[in-house]
């Protein structure tokens, strides 16, 4: 295996604290009483078993490429999940316009060149198409939350956005290990790969901490009404 031993706790991390985000997402829900949200935590679930792929592909010492691509594939599933889950969320404030679902599917349609998803490596147009869906889905993530706070923490929110930063760092890190440092992979660049790998840890717990702080808020209001 490539990975280090800390490289794993980080890779494992990430792993559990995406997997704790859903559950306590599902559960914010279900105290609430928000199916609507007990679906998004749900939505969650494609994104974690993406993530056992990626590290099954780190276990082989990525010796097998199928792993990876799965991984992608699942992503796939996720992104267009979470973004269902959202734009539900959006109909549930009750000023979501008709032409909602028409802008999000128009934004994922004409993103990159009709032939790019005709290419040698369709996992390759699979990631494309996943990134367009991600990014849909943080814009109407963002819609929601200025809609309805009593949703998303700002700090979930954020860490969804944070991602973003997680994925352009990689891709630095990627040029950094392949070009000036000369490794084959990023995997084999121990330091930065693991560099790059803490931030989705970071936004993974930001967005468990974000539940967890909007299950305290529903309990602490609701102890007091019982008070009063």
């Amino acid at each position: 295996m490539l990975l280090s031993f800390p490289n794993w706790i980080i890779h494992l991390s990430s792993a559990i604290e995406w997997g704790v985000a859903a559950a306590l997402l599902f559960h914010y829900g279900k105290i609430t009483g928000r199916r609507d949200i007990r679906l998004f935590g749900l939505a969650m679930l494609p994104h974690w078993s993406g993530s056992f792929f990626v590290l099954g592909y780190h276990i082989s010492g990525d010796s097998i490429p199928l792993l990876l691509d799965m991984s992608e594939l699942i992503n796939l599933f996720g992104s267009t999940a979470l973004l269902l889950a959202t734009l539900n969320l959006l109909k549930s404030t009750k000023k979501y316009p008709a032409a909602g679902y028409s802008a999000a599917l128009a934004a994922i349609m004409i993103a990159g060149k009709p032939q790019s998803w005709l290419g040698a490596d369709i996992f390759d147009a699979i990631l494309q198409l996943s990134s367009v869906v991600y990014i849909t889905f943080l814009v109407l993530l963002l819609i929601v939350y200025r809609r309805d706070r009593t949703i998303f923490s700002s700090l979930t929110v954020a860490g969804f956005w944070f991602v973003l930063i997680f994925i352009s760092v990689t891709i630095f890190c990627m040029y950094l290990a392949t070009e000036v440092r000369g490794y084959p992979t990023l995997s084999h660049d121990d330091l930065l790969h693991g560099a790059a790998e803490s931030l989705l840890s970071v936004s993974n717990l930001m967005i468990a901490i974000g539940a967890h702080r909007k299950i305290r808020e529903y309990e602490r209001e609701q102890s007091k009404g019982a008070q009063g």
